[in-house]
This record gives structure tokens, sequence and C-alpha cells, in this order.
């Protein structure tokens, strides 16, 4: 008001002048003292985010760490009931040994110990294996033998897996040679023409399986087009080249 005073007058008294500068410098003063409010409760909502931020990102890490030393210990755990199955199979095969040395049955007590171990690791495991290619199967089966309309034996298959559109026949050895690997052909031909006369048109696959490969007979295996299945460590691997195609029978 004294500002408007002095201008309907048409000059300010020194008075007036200290009243407009003071009010000007009053309402400077109000103007910081609202500024730093503001800087004051924008730095407390930053810090606030921040903590909040710093505690999120803690209670992620401990859960990750939590996490992975659950994995952990239930990998552990997984592996030490692995060493103890083994065991038990490693104690079952030294005594089928032993029955073999001492009863001079070789071929019987080794068909019967590498039995066990079909059942303990290599069945599941390629079945597992071949899961993995899109395979589902509903029946699994070791050991299938199969005669012709007189009894005769055509062929004993060491695993067989089967769905309601193809059937795997898989030849299990530790040492796959050239002529096992022949053999599988043949099985898998004689189960085809076996099927068939059955009026069974499903797709016929053939697998061989083996602790360790040769060079010359994983090649062999791939080109009849069976697929190779490698033992790794405790359980099977696929071994499949870029361009395998398997043959079907």
């Amino acid at each position: 008001m004294a500002a408007n005073v002095a201008t309907d007058r048409g000059t300010a008294t020194p008075e007036e002048i200290w009243a407009i500068l003071r009010e000007t410098a009053q309402q400077h003063k109000e103007h910081e003292r609202w500024r730093k409010e503001q800087e004051r409760r924008q730095a407390e909502a930053d810090e606030k985010r921040e903590r909040e931020r710093a505690e999120a990102d803690e209670r992620r890490e401990r859960e990750r760490a939590e996490a992975d030393e659950r994995r952990e210990r239930e990998k552990a755990e997984a592996d030490e009931r692995q060493d103890i199955e083994w065991a038990k199979i490693k104690e079952r095969w030294d005594e089928a040994c032993r029955q073999l040395s001492s009863a001079n049955r070789k071929t019987s007590s080794f068909i019967n110990a590498f039995g066990e171990i079909y059942e303990h690791l290599v069945a599941p495991a390629i079945e597992e294996r071949l899961g993995e290619l899109g395979f589902i199967f509903n029946q699994v089966s070791q050991r299938s033998k199969f005669y012709d309309a007189s009894g005769k034996p055509l062929a004993e298959i060491d695993l067989l897996l089967e769905n309601n559109d193809v059937i795997v026949v898989v030849g299990v050895t530790e040492n796959p040679s050239d002529d096992f690997i022949m053999e599988q052909e043949k099985k898998s031909e004689t189960l085809r023409e076996f099927f068939r006369g059955k009026n069974d048109e499903r797709r016929i696959l053939g697998a061989v399986a083996g602790a360790a490969f040769g060079t010359e007979q994983r090649r062999a295996a791939l080109k009849a087009g069976l697929f190779v299945i490698v033992q790794a460590g405790d359980t099977m691997r696929m071994d499949i080249p870029d361009g395998f195609k398997p043959r079907e029978w």
C-alpha cells in the first residue's frame, strides 16, 4: 500500500522506499525458507527411495543367496543318494563277477549283472534323453524276447521303448563293436517284419547305447541311422551331429 501511495503522490518518501525494501526482503526470506523446505522434503524423499531401493536389492540378494544355497544343498543330497545307489550297484556287480569266476557261468552272470545297471541307470537315462527329442513313451521294456508263429526265437531286445506312433529298439553294451552295431540293424529289420505281420504300422527307430564308443564304431552307428547314446558320468548323453537323420524301419 505504501508503494501505491507513493505512486499516487508521484514521489515516494525515503520511509516509503525503506518500507518497500523491507517488504521485498521479507518476501525474499520467505521464498528462501519455502525453497529450502522443498529441497529438504525432496532430499528426504530421495533418501527414502534410495533406502527402499537398497533394502529391495538386499532382499533380492538374500533371496538369491538362499535359493543358491537351497539348490546346492539339494544337489549335494542328490549326489549323496546317487553315490549310495552306485555303491549298491557296484557291490552287486562285484558279487556277480565273483559268481562268474567261481561258477564259470560268464554269459548268464554278465547279463544278470548288466540287468542291474539297466534297472538303476541306463534305461531311465535313455528314456530321458529320447524324451528331450520330443518322444514320450507309455511303455518301456527290458530284455524283450520275440518269437515267430512256431515259437522260434526271432530277437531279444535290450531295451524297447514304445508309444502309439513309434518303437525305439535300443541295444546296450559296454563297448559297442562293429558286429554289435550290425546286429542292432538286423534286429530293427526283424522287428519291422514282426510288427507288420501284426498289422502294426508304427515307425521303428534304432539306437545303440554304450559306456565308450570308438571313433569308427560311432561313425558306423550314425551312418546306419542309429541314435548314439554314450555314458557321461552317472548318466547318458545323446551324440547327434549336425545333419543326422535317424533311419526308420
